[in-house]
């Protein structure tokens, strides 16, 4: 009797074992595993183990945006010189072909007639080939035959005397009366106006000058921001105003900036809408009224693109009636145009030439020299 007691108790303490060991397991649910982000791996790459610890990546260094870098412009002296290639183009019209009949042994209607179309084909312009071509025959009658140097050095001279050498070509960009030299860029839009005025700067802080731009051609979306990164590249401040704004106000501020900072020239950027001239004489005309408010305008710059010939002299007449130019540049004087152009331009305008283009890069703006331009024009192998 006592060892089926035993067994039963040794059966009952089984069963609730196995029933202990049971229950638990059929309560537990699984529990999925958290979801995880989709891996996107590359061609030919493992995926990751699922459940493999996070791979630790350096932090994402964000790089800070680089200051612009501050060029230096070369120098203006002796540029033209440097730049004389630019002019080989408008050698054959204006140098060479012209050599090529003073050289001749005898001089008859037809050479001087061929003499006069070449002249006027360089856009030297009627009136001045004609008192040019009476001067070279005068020599040529006086002193007969002679070789090719000499006849060279006679129309050097010529040429030379024609670009009026006794001018001031000096540019009145000084600072006084505690004020910066204010300096007014005017032209017809697409004369490449704006660029100009930014290698105006870059002439001028070549020359030892501090700069500020007025970008007060508020009526060209694109030409504020231009203005503003040619005076980014010299380390220039640009005084901008909103698109479409007031124009004399810009070019009041940037004077008054000017003043402020203790600049030695403030440069001004103009509009140069020709399709109402008496809109454009209101506009310019109130541009230095205001201006003038701070102390009288300095300079007033005439941009002309050579490439437009005798057509561009009209242009150019309307700005003189506006305003009181000073002294003109001219632009893209870099082979395509003709080399007489210049000669031109002062005999029409009674205004000098003080600085020409000879190219795209941003230091192809050389103040004129008449000399140095012509022995460019006539080459070295005359």
């Amino acid at each position: 009797m006592e060892y089926v007691i035993v067994a039963v108790i040794l059966l009952v303490v089984l069963v609730v074992g196995a029933v202990g060991l049971v229950v638990p397991r059929m309560r537990r649910k699984q529990v999925p595993p958290p979801p995880q982000a989709p891996t996107i791996t590359e061609p030919g790459e493992e995926p990751p183990l699922i459940g493999a610890p996070p791979v630790e990546t350096a932090p994402v260094e964000v790089a800070e945006p680089e200051a612009p870098v501050v060029e230096t412009p070369e120098p203006t002296a002796g540029r033209l010189v440097r730049l004389r290639a630019r002019l080989s183009r408008s050698q054959n019209a204006f140098g060479r072909g012209l050599l090529a009949v003073l050289s001749r042994d005898h001089l008859d209607e037809d050479a001087w007639e061929e003499i006069e179309d070449s002249l006027i084909t360089a856009d030297v312009g009627v009136e001045a080939t004609q008192a040019l071509v009476e001067r070279l025959r005068e020599r040529v009658r006086v002193l007969g035959t002679r070789t090719v140097g000499e006849v060279r050095a006679q129309l050097a001279e010529e040429l030379t005397a024609a670009l009026e050498p006794d001018l001031d070509r000096s540019l009145r960009t000084t600072p006084h009366d505690g004020r910066p030299a204010v300096v007014l860029v005017v032209g017809v839009n697409g004369a490449g106006k704006t660029t100009t005025c930014g290698k105006i700067g870059r002439v001028l802080i070549a020359d030892g000058r501090t700069v500020l731009f007025g970008a007060a051609d508020t009526f060209r979306a694109a030409a504020s921001e231009q203005l503003a990164t040619w005076g980014e590249r010299v380390g220039a401040e640009t005084v901008r105003g909103p698109e479409g704004g007031d124009p004399a106000s810009v070019a009041f501020d940037a004077v008054k900036r000017g003043i402020d900072t203790g600049v030695d020239t403030v440069l001004i950027d103009t509009a140069g809408r020709l399709q109402n001239k008496v809109g454009l004489m209101d506009e310019l005309g109130k541009v230095k009224r205001v201006v003038e408010k701070h102390g009288p305008v300095d300079e007033t710059l005439l941009i002309l693109d050579a490439t437009t010939g005798q057509n561009g002299l009209e242009q150019a007449r309307v700005f003189t009636e506006v305003v009181d130019v000073t002294g003109v540049v001219l632009t893209k004087l870099d082979g395509t145009a003709k080399g007489g152009i210049v000669i031109a331009v002062q005999r029409k305008l009674g205004i000098p030439v003080k600085l020409i283009g000879l190219g795209e890069g941003p230091d192809d703006l050389a103040p004129f020299e008449p000399a140095a331009f012509v022995e460019a024009l006539l080459g070295t192998d005359g």
